[in-house]
């Protein structure tokens, strides 16, 4: 039996047209990492609705029955191939899977009879540039109305079998862009970047990311034993975040902060999972902040549900009350994930997180009276303005929360900061000291008797790497694939492309100038540079003197 026998779908697939169009929607990861992100199952869904597209799931392990490519269009060929993108380091999969479909890596060796390859998703959202010669479209922002408007368009020249003529028509469309209608040109080959335009007119010089501004959001299509989350229904409780931390691509790229509707989205999508399954996952970046949060927990406290598990995403701290807790310990929840970030408020300031010391104790407190078992805290290290102090403060707060919640588990899974796109910390670099930083972290939280869990400091930074990349990165991309997608393949290949494309330390840890053209400088993401510059500078005020290595002025 097939890993797609086991499904239990939440949506009817409609009947294809005979003259539907042949698609194939990839996930660049296996069935049950897939399967799991609602991102893909909703796409999969929109399209799998539609009787005028035929789609085919693939994996990396297992697909559905494929239409066949070929280099010569024949009839049941596909003719889009879609990819959700999550995860950067995903990128050797993604080339992986367009080679077993036959499908040229570079979309500029693609002919007339080869599927237009298209793309969404977060990475791809935040910074498309280092996959921007992979995919001849790419979809940016929220998928409610764009993925419609771009299959709509589609049809329109499906029939022309002119390849330039699909993808000028098709960067028309509001959230549609096609890499190969824009000249990037640098000031040396190695240099900054000068100027991202049209290659020719007609073309939108800036390409504006989508936003769904409606108060009903996702919910799970699929409900499977076979994902990574066992028979989970997952439901979309909120998007973005209010807090709008200045490092975080998960608030500032999804602005505004919306949330669903109560009555008209939230209740009945729960009714209507909880018909398949026990387990419910409510999902979102602040999920309890959520303005009628209680009344949901009300709602799931009645006795009907007294069997559901539950599972809550990431939670605001200064929302974990006792109610909270003994409400999730009830169904079944052992822990909480709280983000804090440091144990420093001064650098918690700099950042814009709202939240005082005594507010994260509380949390613990309230957590191990209501029943729960134990909190992770994510935590992270070369937050520009940090000091040793400030890391020093961390190993104090993880203490207090101990003695004030004796017996209670405690967590501390700690990263490096990552620059992102469209966020006022864009222009910092990664510092080299966080490496030492989280060594430190170890060793002293260790020897406290405190779960520490760091994460990789040299995979940040080729995040960082292709969070801040431009398209030079293509010609790195395949050459670390070939050298056996390592930490070693990245410097094997920045050592051969040396002269050809900028040095690591371009990438990674040099602080950009305010007004230097940035890779995604021709795509208007939900704030201005200009408030992001003021976002900023808030931050820079509060930094120490010690630390302050640039300024406004200066740029």
């Amino acid at each position: 039996m097939t890993v797609f026998a086991s499904e239990r779908l939440l949506f009817k697939p409609a009947s294809p047209h005979t003259d539907a169009i042949p698609t194939i929607f990839a996930f660049p990861n296996e069935y049950t990492v897939g399967i799991t992100s609602l991102g893909y199952q909703i796409v999969w869904a929109t399209l799998a609705m539609r009787p005028d597209v035929q789609v085919s799931r693939l994996f990396t392990d297992v697909s559905e029955s494929l239409p066949r490519c070929s280099s010569s269009r024949i009839a049941g060929s596909p003719e889009l191939v879609g990819f959700s993108f999550s995860w950067e380091l995903d990128y050797t999969n993604i080339f992986n899977l367009l080679e077993s479909l036959d499908i040229p890596l570079d979309s500029a060796r693609r002919n007339d009879n080869h599927p237009l390859v298209f793309g969404g998703g977060p990475v791809l959202t935040a910074n498309p540039e280092p996959f921007a010669d992979f995919f001849d479209v790419i979809l940016l922002g929220d998928g409610e109305n764009l993925l419609d408007n771009f299959i709509d368009a589609y049809k329109q020249v499906r029939k022309s079998g002119v390849r330039a003529t699909k993808l000028r028509h098709l960067a028309q469309i509001p959230g549609v862009y096609v890499p190969s209608l824009y000249a990037v040109t640098y000031h040396g080959k190695d240099g900054t970047i000068k100027s991202i335009e049209p290659i020719e007119s007609g073309i939108p010089p800036l390409i504006q990311k989508q936003t769904y501004r409606g108060n009903t959001l996702s919910a799970s299509t699929v409900v499977t034993e076979k994902a990574a989350w066992e028979n989970i229904y997952m439901v979309e409780v909120v998007r973005s975040c209010p807090e709008m931390c200045r490092f975080c691509l998960a608030s500032y790229l999804t602005l505004p902060f919306r949330t669903a509707s109560l009555e008209g989205s939230l209740i009945p999508a729960i009714e209507k999972g909880l018909t398949v399954t026990n387990r419910l996952g409510l999902l979102g970046a602040s999920v309890t902040q959520h303005p009628e949060f209680e009344t949901l927990l009300d709602y799931l406290s009645q006795p009907k549900y007294d069997n559901v598990r539950l599972s809550i995403a990431s939670v605001r701290t200064n929302t974990v009350t006792e109610k909270l807790a003994k409400t999730l310990s009830q169904k079944d929840t052992r822990s909480i994930t709280i983000a804090v970030e440091s144990g420093s408020e001064r650098l918690r300031q700099i950042i814009n997180k709202k939240l005082s010391n005594d507010e994260i104790i509380q949390a613990a407190i309230n957590a191990k009276a209501g029943g729960l078992k134990g909190i992770k805290f994510y935590g992270m290290v070369g937050v520009p303005g940090e000091t040793g102090e400030d890391v020093e403060q961390t190993v104090e707060m993880m203490q207090e929360l101990k003695k004030a919640a004796p017996g209670l588990r405690l967590t501390l899974g700690c990263s490096t900061f990552v620059p992102k796109s469209h966020t006022p910390f864009q222009w910092f670099g990664v510092n080299p000291e966080a490496k030492q930083r989280l060594k430190w972290l170890e060793k002293q939280l260790r020897s406290r008797g405190i779960d520490f869990r760091p994460e990789s400091y040299n995979w940040s930074v080729i995040q960082a790497l292709i969070s801040r990349g431009d398209r030079r990165l293509s010609q790195l991309l395949k050459l670390t694939r070939e050298y056996g997608d390592s930490l070693g393949s990245y410097k094997r290949a920045f050592k051969q492309l040396r002269g050809q494309i900028p040095e690591l330390d371009y990438y990674v840890h040099t602080d950009w100038q305010t007004e230097a053209i940035l890779p995604w400088h021709h795509i208007i993401g939900p704030l201005p540079p200009t408030t992001l510059v003021k976002h900023l500078q808030d931050a820079l005020d509060r930094f120490p003197a010690s630390e302050l290595n640039w300024s406004l002025e200066d740029v």
